[in-house]
């Protein structure tokens, strides 16, 4: 009853337009009051009207009332804000219809800061307090604030399910468990909880490396886009380029062809010209001799007609020849001809060109294998390098294998030489896709690929931006570069196999088996020349050798 009269006492000191607390109060004639700022605000937008009118009860007012600071009211305002009461949530914090609101409020509903899996219940920050003061309360397990809290209580038996039957594969209460559920196998649900949380990071890697291979993959698909575009744009000048000069080849000789045949046509023009000028000047004189000889004809003296008669009937032979004009038809023919052989060669061609574009294809990368078989096609013979391998490394089985021994079993110095970890490097560099293979005996230690000037850091493989490194040690795997550690879940292994495609940037570690599970796949880009390292990590006897795969 005393909460309901100060909840009733707060609305009393409250403005209805901002629902806070009265500010610098002031009682307008009709006697309601308001925050100053509130009731002006209002009625400067009733200007428009010529007369104010108050929020509450709507009694207008003109001229405007003048507005004078309550006195009484403010101090009586402050005094609540410095008590429990001016302390209470305000508007903001009661729940709205989305919130989850506390259920130890009376009235107007606050809204849940808690919900607390044991109580069953949501608590605003103040009806929270007791599970951070009272010892048996701490306990509680809080979790944010729910609406699906009864979801945890037992429809059969009213009580709250803190137990999980493996067998049927649900939650259930104390009461289920002797009941329904006896003889089943049952855990908690905090048991269960973390088993599942597990699984859990083992599908959320499942997934985010499923993502990663399919961002790998959209990169590759880029650029095999970029790769057709280049292609095909560079095949398209070139065919400009080409058939250009095709085109201007053949325009030259149609230019060179066309000169020929004005040339002699000129040449030709000009003879028949001569012939036609010594012709005409021929029958000049024919026609003079035929006309004398016709006189000489009608001449009635018979000694004059035989004196002249032989002078005027000697007739010389023509000097012209008249030849056949020069015919173009065998030039016409011949380039008929020679566009008849383009067109040949340009339809095998052009069939052979699009057969060609037909078969043009940029492929992907080879799809990186799946079983053991299809690693093994990749498999390369490595040997580990004896001017690389720490003093204390035993090499064995014709340098495939490195033993950390206890004392020093290399006496010369050598400037490749590690020093500071119990590492070695590959004798051969790896090139390409190449696939291999680390069996380990002992504690476990560092598979590697690693650029040759990692020695210089003097850091442990994955230390570092030149490797990228494999810790195996019994339930602590985990993959390193750059000094950063990623965990890697599942079981213990001892044979490890690494893929490299050196053209992709991809380094894939899996645990051998016929299905080989992926441990770990970085996508990353290779500047130097790359090697295989092998790292052991403290204890004497441990050994790593590098299997023989042919």
């Amino acid at each position: 009853m005393a909460q309901n009269g100060v909840h009733l006492d707060r609305e009393s000191f409250s403005c209805s337009v901002c629902l806070d607390l009265l500010k610098d109060p002031v009682t307008i004639p009709c006697g309601h009051s308001y925050c100053i700022k509130c009731i002006e605000e209002h009625w400067d937008k009733e200007d428009h009207k010529g007369e104010q009118s108050c929020p509450q009860c709507r009694q207008t007012f003109t001229p405007r009332p003048v507005l004078v600071k309550s006195t009484m009211l403010a101090a009586l305002a402050e005094q609540l804000k410095l008590t429990a009461l001016g302390a209470s949530p305000t508007y903001d914090t009661h729940a709205g219809p989305e919130d989850v609101a506390c259920d130890m409020c009376t009235g107007r509903k606050v809204k849940a800061i808690k919900s607390c899996l044991m109580c069953l219940v949501s608590y605003c920050e103040k009806h929270l307090q007791p599970h951070y003061d009272v010892a048996q309360l701490k306990k509680h397990q809080l979790v944010q604030p729910s609406k699906q809290l009864h979801d945890s209580i037992c429809s059969h038996h009213d009580e709250v399910m803190k137990m999980f039957c493996c067998t049927d594969q649900q939650t259930i209460c104390y009461v289920c468990m002797v009941d329904e559920h006896k003889g089943h196998d049952v855990v908690s649900v905090a048991a269960e909880r973390k088993e599942k949380q597990k699984d859990l990071e083992v599908k959320r890697g499942e997934i985010q490396q499923t993502i990663q291979d399919g961002e790998r993959d959209m990169k590759l698909l880029q650029q095999e886009v970029d790769a057709i575009n280049d292609c095909a744009n560079k095949a398209v000048e070139n065919n400009d380029i080409i058939f250009s000069e095709v085109m201007r080849l053949i325009e030259r000789r149609s230019a060179e062809v066309k000169q020929q045949i004005i040339s002699h046509q000129e040449s030709e023009v000009s003879r028949v010209r001569d012939l036609q000028e010594k012709l005409e000047q021929e029958i000049t004189e024919l026609k003079r001799k035929d006309a004398e000889l016709e006189q000489l004809s009608h001449t009635e003296d018979h000694n004059q007609f035989l004196q002249k008669y032989p002078s005027l009937s000697a007739v010389g032979e023509t000097t012209h020849s008249v030849c056949p004009w020069a015919c173009y038809v065998d030039v016409t023919t011949a380039v008929s001809d020679l566009k008849d052989k383009l067109q040949n060669i340009l339809r095998d061609c052009w069939t052979n060109i699009s057969l060609t574009v037909a078969e043009v294809d940029a492929f992907l990368p080879d799809p990186e294998p799946k079983t053991r078989n299809e690693f093994l096609k990749y498999s390369q013979e490595i040997t580990l390098d004896p001017e690389t391998a720490h003093k204390q490394l035993l090499l064995s089985e014709g340098n495939r294998k490195a033993t950390l021994m206890r004392k020093d079993q290399i006496k010369s110095h050598h400037p490749k030489r590690f020093s500071a970890f119990f590492q070695v490097l590959s004798k051969q560099i790896l090139t390409g896709r190449c696939y291999w293979e680390v069996q380990w005996a002992g504690l476990g230690g560092y598979v590697a690929v690693t650029c040759k000037d990692v020695k210089k850091t003097k850091t442990s493989f994955g230390c570092n931006e030149e490797s990228w490194a494999l810790f195996c040690q019994k339930e602590k795997n985990q993959f390193l570069h750059n000094k950063i550690k990623t965990p890697i879940a599942g079981e213990e292994f001892s044979r490890v196999g690494v893929y490299l495609d050196e053209s992709t940037g991809t380094v894939s570690f899996y645990s051998v088996s016929e299905d080989m599970r992926l441990l770990h796949r970085v996508q990353t880009s290779f500047t130097q020349p790359l090697y295989a390292g092998v790292q052991l990590w403290f204890r004497m006897g441990d050994a790593a050798e590098i299997c023989k795969l042919k």
